[in-house]
């Protein structure tokens, strides 16, 4: 089927908001000649580890990991057994990887986000010669060091967890911090950072008019630097570091990878920066045996409408008719990183469309299978095993990959939840409840 055909095939789908599952054609394909080196991977890794000690210091709560970022793999076989038909006959391994509990940020964009303000206060002290290569991290923490990084400015565009673990992370270092979110971004979010002494600017309008406002706010400021989530490799590759940290994981789970072992990995996509560099990691490490599948709102598919199109030109959902207004604000993204993109059209296996009613009822199984607490974007991931399993695209990708799904390892990474406040978390609780007691329990693919 030719790329335009494709494309068609799932559009009136995706035009009337029906969840559907798009596999990706082009994967396997070889990676653009300009895509970034994996040796980049193995530099943010090295980074966050001289760092931890630093961020051990400037946050009591990562003491008790000497100031590692990491998150727990979760079995979940309680939550597969609420999810999978009776009696197939299915020995596949269900985890949960809890970045919802990542601590200080609370959610998976502490990976990036506090590798870039590192690298860039890394940066600026070798280059003011405030610090030599070898030096502990700690000095950056010093008198000296803090008042230069008050002289320079960090900003970024978020719709809400990125505008978090940026601002969290550069105040905590002194730099002057700036966050631009839209105007209906959550108050609970902006709040937070102004407690932080962050500077919150709101804009009018989607997630993409608040990272060109604070873009352009920003290159008009000496000594600036603005987190670009649309295009930044610093925080691509502080994503992809968390791969061989799984990795570990999963091997003191006792799970395999390799061609009788596949590993699916199901990551909730707003952007696609964490998602992306994530799949990037694992791909370096586990090649054709990992599968990566992104879960979107179905208001708001920018992945997916990006590479289904075959484009080389940017492709947003407003260019097919959708509104991108959707729960799960931290994926209400209506156009797709232009870093990330072209990478992901010979890595990712696909992408399926979810709901928001599915997202509620997502959070509604997690809590009583699992008793784990997320918010709704955080659970967009949650059907992918039954996309794999149930869908006619899901079982022909099986055939294709010739995949024996008896040994498979199914990773659902949660995103964000633990720092959303008790109040909101029981709303979107009982808003699942209502949607239950209307009778809403289909197969959360639906």
């Amino acid at each position: 089927m030719s790329a335009p055909a494709q494309f068609q095939a799932i559009l009136a789908k995706l035009q009337a908001e029906i969840p559907a599952f798009w596999l990706n054609d082009r994967l396997g394909q070889p990676l653009p000649a300009d895509a970034p080196s994996t040796d980049l991977i193995a530099d943010a890794e090295a980074r966050m580890a001289s760092c931890a000690p630093l961020l051990a210091e400037l946050f009591p709560e990562l003491n008790a990991t000497g100031g590692n970022i990491e998150s727990a793999l979760m079995p979940a076989h309680k939550l597969k057994a609420a999810l999978s038909r009776d009696g197939t006959g299915d020995t596949s391994a269900w985890f949960i990887k809890r970045d919802d509990a990542l601590p200080v940020a609370g959610s998976i964009k502490a990976r990036g986000g506090f590798h870039e303000v590192l690298a860039v206060a890394e940066q600026i002290a070798l280059t003011r010669g405030l610090i030599s290569p070898d030096d502990d991290r700690r000095r950056l923490n010093t008198p000296a060091v803090r008042a230069v990084f008050a002289q320079y400015t960090v900003a970024v565009g978020s719709t809400g967890n990125l505008g978090l673990s940026i601002g969290v992370m550069a105040a905590a270092l002194g730099f002057d911090t700036v966050v631009h979110m839209s105007a209906d971004a959550k108050a609970w979010k902006k709040d937070r950072l102004r407690k932080r002494g962050v500077r919150v600017v709101e804009h009018v309008g989607d997630y993409a008019e608040a990272v060109a406002g604070g873009r352009a706010q920003a290159l008009a400021l000496p000594h600036s630097h603005f987190v670009d989530d649309e295009r930044s490799a610093l925080l691509f590759f502080g994503y992809a570091a968390s791969a061989r940290h799984l990795a570990a994981q999963l091997k003191d789970a006792g799970r395999q990878v390799d061609a009788q072992h596949p590993l699916f990995v199901y990551l909730p996509c707003g952007v696609g920066g964490a998602p992306g560099g994530i799949t990037y990691g694992l791909k370096a490490l586990f090649g054709e045996h990992v599968h990566c599948v992104f879960a979107e709102p179905v208001a708001s598919p920018c992945m997916l409408v990006q590479l289904a199109s075959h484009s080389d030109s940017p492709v947003s959902v407003y260019d097919i008719g959708l509104d991108n207004k959707t729960d799960a604000d931290g994926l209400a993204v209506g156009e797709a990183s232009h870093l990330v993109a072209p990478l992901m059209a010979s890595q990712l296996s696909g992408v399926f469309t979810v709901s928001d009613d599915a997202l509620f009822l997502n959070l509604r199984v997690l809590k009583s299978s699992l008793g784990v607490l997320v918010e709704p974007s955080a659970a967009a991931g949650i059907g992918g095993p039954q996309w794999i399993s149930d869908s006619p695209e899901g079982r022909a990708y099986v055939r294709q990959h010739a995949l024996d799904m008896n040994q498979a390892t199914h990773v659902i990474w949660s995103t964000g939840g633990s720092l959303v406040p008790p109040e909101e978390l029981q709303a979107f609780h009982d808003h699942a409840d209502e949607l239950a007691r209307r009778g809403q329990t289909a197969l959360l693919t639906s």
